[in-house]
């Protein structure tokens, strides 16, 4: 079944099949990771045999295993696609990640559909169409607030109505400046589709900004690259705005990012989840078992532009990682001499250790950021405590601003890298362990924390023990002997008139017995998620017109709109229809508030007020322009600009037309 209304699920991220098998293994409820194509993220496809593997491992616990199939496609892409998501279908995936609704017009497997992040969800009549249209889970943009997530959640209907579709919101990982879906710098300046999983990511890079009159505001600042999303603690407020899956991102991600703070959120959750139980409004997993760690989880461990909660909470003027868009790390002390092929350190805190092959960077004088990758550290004497004298791999005079009293920080932490090379979980699934007597021997029930059983029998004489306290021992430790499994005992029960004395042997033959049948079990009664069906007649669709941003690239996807009452609707962007300027990101960051220069923030000031306009910023990268337009009433930014001639002339990569004239617009 799907989720229910009180289950939780903590959804993490994948790159290839063993990070997803350590993501389950960490705790997470379900893995969604790329197939063999089309998983908007060049680079990051899986083969099928791996994807077995993964979700052979995942079903042992009831997670489970989402494949994206998210990127826009031509015609002739999709009867692959249709081939794809049958051969993950086969091979036992839970649900296709879509962003492309020309897909509902294909035959398609009975598989569970969700929409894609890149369906930039941000109203509830968006949210509604899509539950009506078949899709079960919905990704909302990760730009809204906890009101906004409420009155969408208000939308679906009764949270326990066929079909009633579960929200998905992003807790964690590098945040897009642009609405999901809703940015076309990339093709315009390189070819490369963002919607096509290609993206050139121009919101990391520097640029000067200027005003009308082309003063400089800014100069070389990453204006459009965000900090990294963290919602730890807004948990329980998403939560009770009715949010059911909490997404991590990261598909490009490493084992030791996705086993962290996959750890970190089901370590919170978990502790919510025991909250809501003591309180008499409980929540549940929607998996089995518990994990135990070897290490404490920290997300300041990982790679991070540092973090906000960017929306959720309402707008703030912090959200931006101008300086630099790399990981600044943590502040562990400061320079106090230079020599010719070292630095020395004094830490802030005594008990910090440095290591061979830790990182290290400080900010110059321009607030960039410089890396110091180190070959040796050392302390300075047995004497001095927290004095470290350590060399780096690049000569000094590459260190530019290096100088005694710079502030000094740990980007990468060898001793942290190697705990997580290692083994660092372990989940299990409760068990209950009775061993009763029989006229011709013993059975054996396993019970698991679902409720599933599993028995054994033997033919064995009773033999009376000559220690019985010994004996009794004997059997609870043999009966306990679980750990080469996915199961932890919770409590061994005897019904024997007395202890019997058993060989080892057929204990052990009985329980592995026992346990066969109980994953037998498992296994069999395994459920998949049911697809949602569309509401007939279909639903009509929030807006009659679709312009270029609504990434309709095939045929099927035009079909599918025109059967939802849509009557104009444009071809994708990457179809090379859009020549002149248009609107290439469109964004809920605004350059002119981070900067203090936003009407709304003068509002009221004396001498001040009515002097500030939102007047058209520039964004210069080199030979690169960008016009910045804001549009206050709803509080968006819009990045202007037009595609370059050199990729106009590329032919497109589809030669959808949708008309040879357009229809005129509505007024």
């Amino acid at each position: 079944m799907s989720l229910l209304p009180h289950q939780i699920e903590l959804l993490s991220p994948a790159r290839d099949a063993a990070i997803g098998i350590e993501a389950v293994n960490h705790g997470a409820d379900a893995v969604y990771i790329g197939g063999p194509a089309f998983g908007a993220r060049a680079g990051a496809g899986n083969d099928l045999r791996d994807l077995e593997r993964l979700i052979a491992h995942a079903h042992r616990f009831n997670s489970r295993i989402f494949i994206t199939l998210n990127t826009i496609l031509r015609d002739d892409e999709l009867e692959a696609a249709r081939q794809m998501a049958w051969q993950v279908y086969n091979a036992g995936a839970d649900a296709l990640i879509i962003q492309d609704m020309g897909l509902l017009e294909i035959d398609l497997p009975p598989i569970q559909l969700h929409a894609s992040t890149q369906t930039h969800i941000r109203t509830p009549e968006k949210a509604r169409f899509l539950q009506d249209a078949g899709l079960s889970q919905l990704v909302l943009a990760r730009e809204l607030t906890v009101q906004q997530i409420a009155a969408v959640h208000k939308a679906l209907g009764p949270v326990d109505a066929p079909g009633r579709a579960h929200i998905e919101f992003f807790i964690h990982g590098a945040l897009c400046v642009a609405y999901s879906g809703q940015c076309n710098i990339s093709h315009a300046q390189t070819g490369r589709s963002a919607n096509r999983g290609d993206c050139s990511q121009a919101c990391r890079l520097p640029y000067q900004v200027t005003d009308a009159q082309g003063r400089f505001i800014a100069h070389d600042k990453h204006v459009l690259s965000m900090k990294d999303n963290n919602q730890s603690d807004n948990l329980r407020a998403l939560i009770d705005a009715g949010v059911r899956s909490f997404k991590i991102e990261g598909r490009y991600k490493d084992m030791g990012y996705v086993k962290n703070i996959t750890a970190h959120y089901r370590t919170l959750i978990d502790a919510i989840l025991e909250e809501r139980e003591a309180s008499g409004h409980p929540l549940a997993r929607s998996s089995s078992g518990r994990t135990r760690f070897t290490f404490t989880p920290d997300p300041l461990q990982n790679f991070n532009r540092e973090f906000t909660d960017y929306f959720v909470t309402g707008r703030k003027d912090d959200i931006g990682a101008f300086d630099s868009p790399k990981n600044p790390g943590q502040a562990i002390g400061w320079v106090t001499k230079l020599g010719p092929d070292f630095v020395e350190l004094e830490v802030s805190d005594p008990a910090t250790v440095l290591h061979n092959g830790d990182g290290l960077c400080y900010h110059d004088l321009h607030k960039a950021l410089i890396g110091m990758a180190i070959n040796r550290a050392e302390p300075v004497s047995a004497r001095s405590v927290g004095q470290w004298r350590v060399y780096p791999k690049d000569p000094m005079e590459g260190f530019k601003d290096l100088r005694k009293g710079t502030e000094v920080n740990r980007n990468r932490d060898m001793d942290w890298v190697r705990t997580l090379e290692k083994k660092s979980s372990d989940r299990r699934i409760g068990l209950w362990v009775q061993l009763a007597e029989t006229p011709e021997g013993l059975t054996l029930t396993l019970t698991d924390e679902d409720g599933y059983t599993g028995n054994a029998r033997v033919a064995h004489a009773h033999q009376s023990a000559t220690d019985t306290a010994k004996a009794e021992a004997s059997l609870r430790a043999q009966l306990g002997r679980f750990g080469a499994s996915i199961f932890v005992v919770n409590d061994i029960a005897l019904q024997l008139s007395q202890p019997w004395f058993v060989p080892a042997s057929a204990l052990n033959a009985l329980r592995r017995e026992a346990l066969e049948h109980l994953e037998a079990a498992r296994a069999k009664d395994f459920v998949r998620l049911p697809r949602a069906t569309p509401a007939e007649p279909p639903a009509p669709y929030p807006d009659d017109t679709l312009s270029f941003l609504g990434n309709v690239f095939n045929h099927k996807a035009h079909d599918f709109y025109v059967r939802h009452g849509v009557k104009v609707i444009d071809a994708a962007y990457e179809a090379h229809e859009e020549e002149g300027e248009v609107s290439l990101m469109i964004t809920k960051h605004c350059v002119r508030f981070s900067m203090s220069l936003c009407p709304k923030q003068a509002k009221g000031i004396t001498g001040v007020q009515g002097t500030i306009k939102a007047e058209p910023l520039m964004l210069i990268n080199g030979k690169e322009k960008l016009t910045l337009r804001f549009d206050c009433k709803p509080c968006e930014m819009h990045v202007m600009g037009r595609m370059k001639r050199h990729v106009l002339q590329q032919t497109s990569e589809s030669p959808v037309k949708f008309y040879t004239t357009r229809p005129q617009r509505p007024a």
